[in-house]
């Protein structure tokens, strides 16, 4: 039984829109070899019976991806599908053979823009190097490497599965094999000292590729960091971190365009920049999300988490397990948490495009937000100062419903 919120119609008022929103499609597969103590996302440890060498079940679970698609075209019918994302979990962990296979069912059945960027995540723990070329075969056009960092008692804090040297190779081979490459890096790290920090960065900027993600470590609730928290920089250090890594990665010619993402010319990650602006996306998978618009709603949905249960239920048409419409009132902070994530913020006009409200609904509130010192805008755009992307949260605190 899909648990759907109704919103009053009189809530909506305004929020019609005069066009859809580019789409994206996210695939979530929900297995990793080991579960990372500070990682919060839907992903589950692969061991039937004990056996952590044993495949995932990819064909059945490919077979429920194609069955959940299939169940969600009336809702997307007719529109074209401008990327797609591979994400978990680990997707590394599938063949290049069972990637070929979905990728063909979905194209069978959406049309997928030419020359879509196609992104699939990998764990150098998890492939070997040789496997990146059949991912390229299979379809994918960029690899998002999770490296995390490059000091081995660091990657063993972490509960990465893989070491410096397993790193190294995966990088190489996913340059050699795509180009196209992202690498995920954490700083901030349990005891990392400013000068262990460093080396990670040169390292990373070093490795030739042309995108780089960085994430402050943050404990986030139900995962083990949490309930057992290890020791972290304090404040100042983790700040000074923050600013050698930005520092650093622009000096290497690398453009911070999005809070942690850092990309050399014509490099951007197009997928994500779709989620910035507040487009569209259906995600199908175990626990995956999607935001869908329509001429008078903006729907969010979350399928069935538990990789069995959602299996069973794709394959019966039941994978969604709730829906809810986006309230009229809540829109401007959720247009807010995606675009002021963007170092150019965004243009009046698309927030009225994506959410259907009219920009003197913001009036107020931007005026507080320049008074303060968080943002910037003229008659076209708003853009968040430097202090407002460094106290992000306050910014967003203030477009947030009451």
């Amino acid at each position: 039984m899909i648990r759907e919120t109704r919103i009053d119609p009189a809530s909506l008022t305004g929020t019609r829109l005069t066009a859809l929103p580019p789409l994206s499609l996210y695939v979530h597969v929900p297995w990793c070899v080991r579960k990372c103590p500070y990682c919060d996302f839907n992903s589950h440890e692969w061991r039937p019976a004990g056996d952590a060498t044993a495949a995932i079940p990819e064909d059945a679970y490919a077979q429920a991806l194609v069955a959940d698609l299939e169940a969600a075209l009336p809702g997307i019918w007719g529109r074209r599908i401008e990327t797609i994302f591979f994400g978990g979990g680990t997707p590394s962990l599938l063949s290049g053979a069972a990637l070929e296979r979905i990728l063909s069912a979905i194209r069978a059945r959406v049309t997928v823009v030419p020359g879509a960027e196609i992104t699939l995540e990998a764990n150098p723990g998890t492939v070997e190097t040789a496997r990146f070329e059949q991912f390229r075969d299979a379809g994918i056009t960029r690899l998002s490497v999770g490296v995390q960092s490059f000091d081995d008692a660091h990657l063993s804090r972490l509960g990465r599965i893989h070491g410096a040297d397993d790193a190294h190779r995966a990088i190489e081979a996913a340059l050699r094999a795509i180009g196209n490459v992202n690498l995920d890096l954490m700083y901030a790290l349990p005891e990392q000292t400013l000068a262990q920090a460093r080396a990670d960065i040169e390292t990373a900027i070093a490795s030739g590729v042309p995108h780089l993600s960085a994430y402050h470590l943050t404990l986030e609730p139900n995962t083990w960091f949490a309930t057992h928290p290890p020791p972290l920089p304090d404040e100042d250090l983790a700040s000074d971190i923050q600013d050698l890594v930005d520092q650093s990665l622009s000096a290497a010619g690398f453009d911070h365009y999005e809070t942690s993402a850092h990309a050399r010319p014509g490099a951007r990650c197009a997928h994500n920049l779709n989620y910035w602006r507040f487009g569209d996306y259906l995600g199908i998978g175990a626990g995956a999300h999607s935001k869908l618009s329509f001429p008078g709603r903006i729907v969010r949905e979350a399928r069935v988490r538990l990789p069995r249960d959602y299996m069973q239920r794709a394959l019966e048409g039941r994978a969604v397990q709730s829906a809810q419409t986006v309230a009229r009132a809540d829109l401007p902070g959720e247009y807010m948490m995606n675009a002021l994530r963007l170092t150019e913020g965004f243009e009046m006009a698309q927030f009225t495009e994506r959410t259907g409200l009219a920009a003197s609904s913001l009036a107020l509130t931007l005026e507080q937000g320049e008074r303060r010192g968080l943002l910037t805008r003229d008659a076209v755009r708003v853009r968040p100062t430097e202090l407002g992307r460094r106290f992000l949260n306050d910014l967003l605190a203030l477009f947030l419903a009451r």
